[in-house]
Formats: C-alpha cells, structure tokens, sequence
C-alpha cells in the first residue's frame, strides 16, 4: 500500500469538506476520484499533500503514517502533484520549469525521469524548450506541469482535474501520455470528469458525495452501472 486514507476529516475554519474520507492505493495501481464540483475532490488532494491538515482520522503514505507532515516532506517522499490550474512559472522557461524541479529517483525506483525523458513523452515541449510559461497554449502549459511533476521522479504523481479547460485534440494527447505512464508501472491518482476515458485508465474507482466515498468499484462495475453518472455525476 503507498497511500492509504482512514476516517480522514478536513475542512476550512468552521466548514467541514470530509467526513470520514476513506481510500487506498496500490503500488503501480492507477486510481481516479470523481464526484460534482464542491463534493471534496480538491480538498482530499490538499490534505493527502499536506496543504490542509486533517482534524481526524489516518493518512499513510509509503508506510509513514502522519497527518501533521508538511507539503515538502510529502513531496520529498515520493508525491507528485499536477495541481488544477497547472501553476506552472511563467516566467521561467519550459527547460528552467522542468530542471528546476529534477530530484533523483528513490532507492526502490527501476528508472529515473529525465528532461529527455519528459521530452519524448511530451514532443511538443522539446519545440517549446526556450519559451517561458506565459507563452504556452493552455494544453502545452498541462504538458508541462505534468512533465514537471515527474522531474520529481514521484512514486505516486496526483493529478487534480487533469484535462480540464482543454481542447479535444489536447485532452486525447494528455490521455495517451497517462495510458504510457500507467503501462509504464507509475501510481496514479487522477481526478477528472471523463468517465469513458478513466475507465480505460484506472484500475479503481471512488466517487465522493458531500466529503464521503457514495462509491468505489471497478471499471467494469463503474461502466456496468449507468445510474451512478445520474446520481452522483450528473450536473
């Protein structure tokens, strides 16, 4: 198991999000979180990452077990984080937002992530290498906030709404990359509204309604059930 959540509860001030949010992930196993907007997505990945802690409940990641870690030391450990709206530097360059961020693999990890690596698995960049930030299309700007992620060389990479806002030759691009990394052995946590194409992706499945699991399953089960698009994922 490299992460593990228990009767996680977190909220902001006064406003509980999750009541008692419980998830698992295995190693090499890719994992998506869906619900509707405001159900507790982002704010299971803010306190999976340490940037919300949680008023109860058990957080265990690799083994280590902590709900009071900081957002570096879970970075230092092995997470990667896609976060939504990209973030990237845009006033470094993609060679500058890329090696920035290079850490050397963990012990246990077979291969190592490399800015050549990112570069063959995202073949755009390598034409963008110069350009700051700022001057990435939106898909490009995803591209790089992914390939930044994996300069980490995570063992679990966390991807938070990860084709939002982008166009449909962009999102098919950003999939296939996620399909290579997947048959490549890398964790995944993924949160997005495609359900046909999470499907073909994860392994599990949770979808969270009002900072609970309402469901978690299969993706046979997840396709095998239409009614489950109606009652938690329908707008």
């Amino acid at each position: 198991m490299i992460l593990e959540l228990s009767g996680v509860m977190a909220g902001y001030g006064s406003g509980q999000v999750l009541f008692g949010l419980d998830l698992q992930i295995e190693a090499g196993q890719c994992v998506s979180l869906m619900g509707r907007n405001g159900m507790g997505k982002s704010t299971t990945i803010r306190t999976i990452m340490g940037q919300l802690l949680p008023t109860s409940g058990m957080i265990n990641r690799f083994g280590v077990s902590s709900i009071t870690a900081s957002p570096y030391e879970i970075a230092q450990s092995g997470v990667g984080l896609v976060p939504e709206g990209r973030q990237i530097f845009p006033n470094l360059s993609v060679r500058e937002n890329l090696t920035t961020f290079y850490r050397p693999p963990h012990a246990a990890q077979k291969s190592s992530w490399t800015e050549q690596k990112v570069l063959e698995l995202f073949p755009r960049l390598s034409e963008r290498l110069e350009n700051l930030g700022s001057q990435l299309s939106g898909g490009e700007q995803q591209m790089l906030a992914i390939g930044r992620a994996l300069m980490t060389n995570p063992k679990l990479l966390i991807l938070d709404e990860a084709t939002e806002g982008l166009a449909p030759l962009v999102r098919k691009q950003i999939w296939n990359s996620l399909y290579s990394l997947k048959e490549s052995g890398q964790s995944i946590l993924v949160v997005d509204k495609n359900i046909s194409a999470l499907a073909k992706l994860s392994d599990h499945h949770y979808i969270l309604d009002k900072g609970l699991v309402a469901w978690h399953g299969n993706s046979l089960e997840l396709v095998g059930n239409p009614g489950l698009k109606a009652q938690y994922l329908g707008v």
